[in-house]
């Protein structure tokens, strides 16, 4: 028998982990499957020198957004792990930004991020500590095909459909994975400012990815940065 995620088994004998990166949309991704009974765990990943990010707004999973998933748990009553890939984020996406920026390309780094960070490294250990499925925050819908596979859909809502930073993931990768489409709005928002009141949906920013030892140039102008 399936349960609400499409998978077999009771919610309450099915491992669920959780992207948290400490924003809103992840955050009540996890109180979802809590309240639906499911063995929640969350895992956040820190990107960035955490030292240097403690007091950066928006730097996507490190600084204050480490905290803020760690609180979020501890509400949920939920285990929490940060992991360090600050090493594998930097090999794996800033240098590719970096080399493929200077060389006039427009790259996206959120799409490398999800193919070769999200749904490659994190579902690999989510699949270490006995999860079934890895779930994250994204406003996408996947939907299983006649053949038993999962494919990737746009959202309902075509304002939020976030599919378009997805579109790398495998098929393999999706039977593995879930993203809460979230279709009852107003339950998402009660749910989300009873855990954070004062958080913004959280966005990329690649700004932070620019800061390479190196000049880049796009339009003829220079921009200097520094990797951190």
């Amino acid at each position: 028998m399936l349960n609400s995620l499409d998978l077999k088994g009771r919610p309450q004998d099915t491992r669920v982990v959780v992207a948290m990166s400490g924003g809103v949309d992840s955050s009540v991704t996890a109180a979802l499957l809590k309240s639906e009974g499911y063995d929640v765990v969350g895992i956040t990943l820190q990107l960035y020198d955490h030292g240097a990010a403690t007091h950066r707004k928006g730097a996507c999973c490190a600084g204050q957004d480490i905290h803020d998933a760690r609180n979020v748990a501890e509400r949920l009553g939920i285990p929490h792990y940060v992991l360090d890939y600050e090493n594998r984020f930097r090999e794996s996406v800033i240098d590719n930004f970096a080399d493929s920026y200077a060389s006039g390309e427009t790259p996206v780094p959120c799409i490398e991020c999800n193919r070769s960070i999200t749904f490659r490294d994190l579902l690999k250990t989510a699949r270490e500590l006995g999860a079934v499925a890895l779930a994250t925050g994204h406003y996408v819908a996947s939907r299983r095909t006649s053949d038993g596979s999962r494919a990737l859909f746009c959202a309902a809502d075509a304002g939020r459909d976030q599919s378009y930073f997805l579109f790398a993931t495998t098929r393999e990768q999706l039977l593995s994975t879930l993203s809460i489409g979230r279709p009852d709005q107003a339950a998402d928002a009660r749910t989300g400012a009873a855990l954070w009141s004062n958080r913004r949906r959280q966005a990329g920013q690649p700004g932070h990815l620019l800061r390479a030892h190196r000049t880049l140039y796009r339009h003829h102008r220079p921009l200097e940065a520094e990797c951190h």
